[in-house]
């Protein structure tokens, strides 16, 4: 049972990430920004995507 939970939970973990990068590639950060927010995301995928989410990038790009 228990591999069938985490391979479950592993899962999850790596949709949420593929998430969080997507969005990340279509925000309105800079470039430097965007590399960097993806390799805390990739080097720290549960403590990344939390990070992300509090202060990541929005997903919102603003004209200027």
């Amino acid at each position: 049972m228990g591999i069938e939970v985490s391979g479950l939970l592993g899962l999850l973990v790596l949709a949420v990430d593929i998430y969080a990068i997507v969005k990340t590639l279509g925000s309105g950060a800079g470039t430097g920004a965007k590399v960097i927010w993806i390799l805390v995301i990739l080097v720290l995928p549960l403590l990344g995507v939390i990070l992300w989410f509090l202060f990541g990038p929005s997903g919102r790009a603003i004209a200027r």
